[in-house]
């Protein structure tokens, strides 16, 4: 069997989805690649959580192409192998439907960075695409969603903004392995909750200052970040 390491860490990655409540049955899913030999693990299309096991994930190249695997991959697996292609220091990608983070995308409107919790994990709002146009979606749905992304993303870092809201339809996330997509993921559902409960009860609420948004960002991610232990 292929990339057996991967394999685990990348089903891990979707089975904490459904631990953290981020999917409903077979909605949503998360790949990872080896960049050494250009290969991406990604969950089939339409299994169920419940049954799926390390040995069912589908083993593509960047190109699509099915090196390993006896059923399909996900039917998001264009956007994925876009976003790697696109983003060459991310490990893994996630896609959910989860509740907050689709309402916001829905309505086509970024998530506002409102308070430290937000700038804590993301440098700044978290970014909405562009709506596809007709003819993007007739033509090839999947691959030109990962086109908007990029777009969006021209003048932004992924690393510091590790998700992304499609417009009218759910977020991605993405990190440098499939378990930090993952946890990008979980982490871009809390802060669209608290982003509309603020909203909620102040629809008029300041962002965080600038000053607070960097503070807090590199309190955590900077070179002279102080959150956590340091290596021993």
């Amino acid at each position: 069997m292929l990339l057996p390491t991967l394999r685990e860490e990348v089903l891990d990655a979707n089975l904490e989805l459904v631990r953290k409540g981020l999917v409903l049955y077979t909605f949503g899913n998360a790949s990872g690649i080896d960049r050494e030999q250009g290969l991406v693990a990604i969950k089939p299309s339409g299994v169920a959580y419940e049954r799926l096991t390390a040995e069912d994930l589908v083993v593509v190249d960047l190109d699509g192409k099915i090196v390993e695997g006896t059923l399909n991959p996900s039917s998001d697996v264009k956007t994925h192998l876009l976003l790697y292609r696109e983003f060459p220091m991310i490990g893994g990608v996630v896609h959910t439907h989860s509740e907050f983070a689709t309402g916001w995308a829905q309505a086509a409107t970024a998530i506002p960075c409102f308070g430290t919790t937000h700038a804590d994990y993301f440098y700044g709002e978290v970014p909405v695409t562009r709506p596809l146009s007709d003819e993007e979606i007739e033509a090839d749905y999947e691959y030109n969603t990962g086109v908007v992304i990029g777009e969006r993303f021209k003048t932004l870092d992924p690393l510091a903004v590790p998700g992304v809201l499609v417009a009218n339809h759910a977020p991605f996330a993405w990190g440098k392995t499939a378990s930090a997509a993952a946890y990008n993921a979980v982490v871009l559902e809390y802060v669209a909750k608290l982003a509309f409960r603020t909203v909620v009860i102040d629809s008029e609420a300041a962002k965080v200052s600038s000053r607070l948004l960097r503070k807090h960002y590199e309190r955590k991610h900077g070179p002279k970040a102080t959150y956590g232990q340091r290596d021993s």
